[in-house]
């Protein structure tokens, strides 16, 4: 017995602990189900209103106070409502906490509700309730799984769900309601595949439903998010629960906003994501369509918290010569600089071949430095794979590397000296060599064209040999000016050279339609209107002559981390989530727990067989299909690219054996042929995680001959990928199968496997076609995969490492920006932004003792005079000449108040009694000498303060108007100050810390710049003398996203959905005419009823 199964066996092992922990409420619900299920239907559905009512008084008083608290603000002074808006942040946190208090207590009666619900519907065709307005409601909307007769509402149990008719036919089972419990608390179910985590899911959303506050079911698809709101929808709104799916809704709509009201909310994580950015960009509350994030579940939360947060999400618009761009200048460089790199790869390792086979021992240390360096030119180069494969070969290279790796590195540059540029595959980098640079600089130009100065040397020689301050001034901004265009040119060139040897077609991605798009390695999918960053898709644009995009610029990003961090609550459900559990915890603080199978798995999974090369293994997997199909058996090959699709179909082809093909070029068909994969002698080639959320049924005749066959003819880089195309097979006690086939020429066996596999093969003299099959290979082949893992996790770190600077600030930008928008504190902000102003400018001018500079700059920036004794300006502490300024200026702030409301009152008075019943809001201009702003106020708000309102309407326009200008200048400063602290690495220091010291200075400027701007204008602005009859209404407008574009807003499958015109989810239910009965029952016609607004 080992260590770890000592250990477990004395203290339980998690997962068996974890089940320990939920199995009293799943009796506790087991206990309750008996009572619910004696009730009748209407009490049934009495029952879930009376938890309501629960739900909603264990928190009365504290919302009670919130009101009484919110009733006082207007009557309150400025300085005190502060401490007003606290006690309402800290009564609402408290609201929160009751309601999950009261969640709990009513936990399994409301599971009970929900299994008891499944049950009806699955053995009566119809169940008869009392109607309700909202029974009506829905049945006047035309859904098919409701009618009205009477006072009566018959719920079917069959509809339609994303285009296909289906028959409610599922019970929750045991291990169902375990899941449940783990999703409410807020944690992360892993169920295998075929369990139901779709009906698993009904529980903790009907639950978290009753609070009012919203739920959200977060999908990777829009196919999915669709068809399982229509799927389990009737479920909720049986019981009066309201169900909507963003997807089906335009951005920024009336509808989607309808749709964030629901009480149940699907929808896809990107949309999700980019309906947050986009609220942060509206200028009217009208525009707003999210609410406050309360609770989310994510199904296939691997895929979305680990796969999707690769890359943040991004909306952004064009930028001023954009167009200009050097990658088509630069491209012939490149060119001939990598055809250089490829004839000198293929001479060294021509030479290696001839040196290696010396018996000199001279010669074959030379030959494998050839061979290092033809590994360093180009390492996906096929011939130089093929070579690595045969005994000793990769190991003596290995060697020969440890050599010039020692003391830190200390002989690389002679290892890598007559390259022209060398490439470290496993950091995606590449680096010019001195060869390289003088290759691709053109013959008469600058030796230096492609080398950035030392800014730093450079600055202190101009500011020692330059005495003139003309001079230097002229000398220091042509240096600047040099760098910045060599270190785009640099960029440039270091993009285009990893779009030709890192990126290949067809594997990394696809050209189609004249565009370059993204292949998800994951799932094989195209990714719709995802792009490589930092110019590296137009790079490869550039590579493959297609239209090079214009550059653009960000106005709103955000991680998928930061995201789904922003939610009260949070909990997940996948397949495939315990190989990531370290990681889930250390971003999200998500626990992984592992529920128990409803039956035990029975399939068979095999220890991995091991080939040399590819062409022998791809030979192997042909003889395996071949040979289950004439066992009758269904058969899944798993593939990691396009590439490997199409070789093993035409091999396929030869050999005369029909299948289907589903990869990024086909993936219209994607649930159609899933479907079909459970057939007997049905061949299906697929990427690994295709059709997450189809299940693969089996007939009879296939269980008897053995179940599915899965094949995986690659290990991924992510075990998690590989468990995923495993659990396709064996759902529900299923029997089936699952064998990997690996070469040694696979990308994770030449870059992460152990030595000790080499070494092996070479001992045991493996010939061709020889195979290994050991557990001590499988074992090894995922200790390189964690090896991966780690390295991506890595990486996903430093991207959130990154984006957390963002989000701080992004944090503070966006609050400020929303309460401006809602009109909620403006009072307190702009009172805060004025004493700030006041302190800045005293801190500017007081240590320096510039009394008559300080009176200058509070006549400039705040337009009043503010004389103070220079002698008294000396000896005064800060803050009191900072708080005597500010009151001054208050003072004079609510005259200037005061004044324009009397100016304004005279033509609002007259508007709103002429024209009060045909306007509702009017636009009102306002100026500050420099810019005009229309400012649009509800006109009988304005008439009834006697103009006061149409101050705080210019108050809102103006801070919105500042931070936006401010905010979108921060976000391209902070894109390009990313990129600079790279080159901090060269230096020895953190880009990280570097960007985060600099990124602060940057935010702190923007926010002094946001203040200034901002006083400044309030206390300037004044409105342009106007008669009544030049008033004008307000038009009803939303705010225009047209012109901007979501870098992923299609990203994963979304777009390949849309093509599946057969599984759109549709509109069901016969159309009802105008002049026909309403269908809700009222006895009215339909176009005086429910039918009144169409």
């Amino acid at each position: 017995m080992g260590f770890n199964e000592f250990i477990s066996k004395l203290f339980g092992n998690k997962a068996t602990r974890d089940m320990k922990e939920i199995q009293p409420w799943v009796e506790k619900v087991k206990a309750v189900y008996p009572e619910i299920s004696k009730l009748t239907n209407d009490e049934l559905r009495a029952k879930t209103e009376e938890l309501k009512k629960f739900i909603k008084d264990s928190a009365a008083e504290e919302n009670k106070k919130i009101e009484e608290l919110k009733a006082t603000i207007e009557s309150t002074d400025l300085e005190k409502r502060e401490a007003i808006f606290s006690q309402i942040d800290k009564l609402e946190k408290e609201v929160l906490e009751k309601y999950e208090k009261a969640l709990s207590e009513v936990l399994p009666t409301a599971f009970s509700i929900v299994k008891d619900t499944a049950r009806r519907l699955s053995e009566n065709e119809e169940l008869e309730v009392t109607a309700s307005d909202f029974d009506r409601e829905l049945a006047a909307q035309g859904r098919d799984f409701v009618r009205i007769e009477g006072d009566k509402a018959i719920w079917k149990n069959h509809w339609k769900a994303g285009g296909n008719e289906m028959t409610w036919n599922m019970v929750h089972y045991d291990v169902q309601l375990f899941g449940g419990v783990v999703l409410h608390q807020g944690k992360i179910a892993e169920m295998a595949t075929g369990e139901g985590k779709t009906l698993v899911a009904t529980l903790p959303v009907f639950l978290n439903a009753l609070t009012g506050n919203g739920v959200h079911v977060v999908t990777v698809n829009d196919y999915l998010a669709k068809r399982d709101s229509e799927w389990m929808g009737p479920l909720y709104m049986f019981h009066g629960l309201s169900v909507d799916c963003i997807d089906k809704h335009q951005p920024n709509s009336e509808a989607r906003r309808r749709a964030y009201m629901a009480d149940i909310t699907f929808g896809t994580n990107n949309e999700f994501g980019f309906d947050y950015l986009r609220d942060n960009m509206a200028v009217s509350p009208k525009d707003l369509v999210q609410r406050k994030h309360n609770y989310a579940i994510v199904d296939e939360v691997d895929s979305v918290l680990i796969d999707d947060a690769r890359t943040p999400l991004i909306i952004s618009g064009p930028v001023p010569k954009g167009d200009q761009q050097l990658f088509e200048v630069l491209r012939p460089l490149v060119e001939r600089l990598v055809e250089a790199q490829r004839k000198l790869a293929t001479q060294y390792l021509a030479d290696a071949k001839r040196l290696i086979a010396s018996d000199k021992k001279e010669d074959q240390e030379a030959g494998f430095l050839a061979l290092f360096r033809s590994h360093k030119a180009l390492p996906k180069n096929k011939p130089l794979i093929k070579f690595l494969s045969e005994p000793g070969i990769k190991a003596g290279m290995l060697k020969t590397e440890e050599i010039y790796m020692e003391q830190n590195n200390k002989r690389m540059p002679e290892a890598v000296e007559p390259l022209y540029f060398v490439i470290d595959e496993k950091l995606n980098s590449i680096d010019l060599t001195d060869k390289g640079h003088d290759t691709i600089t053109a013959a008469g130009e600058d030796p230096k064209f492609f080398i950035l100065p030392d800014i730093g040397s450079e600055i202190a020689e101009i500011e020692r040999d330059t005495k003139d301050d003309k001079e230097k001034l002229a000398k220091k901004d042509e240096l600047i000016q040099n760098y910045a265009m060599k270190s785009e040119r640099v960029h440039t060139v270091n993009q285009l050279l990893k779009a030709y040897t890192l990126f290949e077609k067809d594997v990394e991605y696809v050209v189609l339609d004249n565009k370059v798009k993204i292949v998800d390695e994951q799932t094989g999918r195209i990714m719709e209107g995802r792009r490589y960053s930092d110019g590296l898709h137009q790079a490869i644009e550039a590579k493959e002559n297609v239209k090079v995009e214009a550059a653009t610029q960000t106005f709103a990003t955000i991680t998928l981390q930061n995201y789904f961090r922003m939610y009260h609550k949070l909990a997940g459900m996948t397949g495939t989530a315990e190989t990531e559990a370290g990681e889930f915890w250390d971003i999200y603080k998500l626990d992984v727990v592992v529920i128990p199978t409803n039956r035990p798995v029975i399939r068979i999974d095999a220890n991995d067989f091991v080939f040399k090369t590819k062409r022998e293994k791809y030979n192997a997997v042909i003889d395996e299909i071949v040979r289950l199909v004439d066992l009758g058996r269904p058969v899944l090959v798993g593939t990691t690219s396009v590439e490997v699709s199409e070789l093993l179909s035409r091999m396929l082809k030869l050999r005369g054996i029909k299948h289907n093909v589903l990869n990024a070029k086909l993936h219209q068909r994607e649930a159609e042929i899933v479907a079909e994969a459970g057939k007997s002698k049905t061949v299906t080639i697929a990427t690994n995680m295709a059709g997450r959320g189809t299940d693969i049924k089996l007939s009879p005749e296939v269980r008897e001959a053995g179940g599915l066959a899965i094949i995986g003819t690659e290990r991924h880089d992510s075990r998690r990928v590989d468990r995923q195309l495993r659990g396709r097979a064996g759902r529900q006690g299923d029997p089936g199968s699952s064998q990997f086939f690996v070469s040694l020429e696979d990308d994770l066996m030449r870059l992460f496997s152990s030595e000790r596999i080499i070494r092996v093969m070479d001992r045991l003299g493996h010939q061709e076609g020889d195979v290994i099959q050991h557990s001590m290979i499988t074992k090894s082949i995922e200790r390189a995969q964690k090896k991966v893992e780690e390295n991506n996790f890595g990486i996903r770190k430093r991207l959130l490492e990154y984006d957390d600077v963002m989000n701080s600030q992004r944090t503070v930008i966006y609050k400020q920006r929303r309460q401006a928008l809602l009109g909620e504190r403006i009072g307190v902000a702009v009172a805060n932004n004025t004493y700030d102003v006041c302190e800045a400018i005293v801190m500017e001018y007081q240590p320096v003792n510039d009394p008559e500079g300080f009176r200058m700059e509070v006549l400039r920036v705040l337009s009043v005079d503010y004389e103070v004794d220079p002698e008294e300006f000396q000896k005064a502490r800060p803050n009191e000449l900072a708080e005597s300024l500010y009151r001054y200026v208050r003072e004079a702030y609510q005259r200037k108040v005061e004044h324009i409301a009397q100016q304004a009152y005279p033509v609002i008075k007259n508007v709103f009694e002429t024209r009060g019943d045909v306007f509702k809001n009017i636009v009102v201009p306002f100026t500050d000498g420099q810019r005009m702003y229309s400012v649009v106020t509800n006109l009988e708000k304005a008439y009834r303060t006697n103009g006061e309102d149409l101050m705080r309407s210019f108050e809102k326009s103006v801070i919105l108007a500042h931070i936006d200008d401010a905010w979108k200048e921060h976000l391209r400063e902070m894109d390009d100050l990313k990129q600079s602290v790279q080159n901090a690495a060269y230096e020895q220091k953190d880009p990280l810390l570097i960007y985060k010291f600099e990124s602060y200075n940057l935010f702190k400027t923007m926010v002094e710049k946001i203040n200034k701007g901002m006083v400044s204008t309030l206390m300037k602005g004044q409105i342009p003398m106007q008669e009544p009859e030049h008033v004008r209404e307000a038009e009803e407008k939303r705010t225009d996203l047209s012109k901007l574009r979501e870098s992923r807003s299609e990203a994963q499958a979304a777009a390949a959905n849309r093509e599946q015109v057969r599984h759109e989810p549709v509109k069901v239910g016969p159309k009802v005419g105008r002049n026909d009965p309403c269908p809700c029952g009222s006895g009215l016609k339909y176009k005086n009823c429910h039918g009144k607004n169409e």
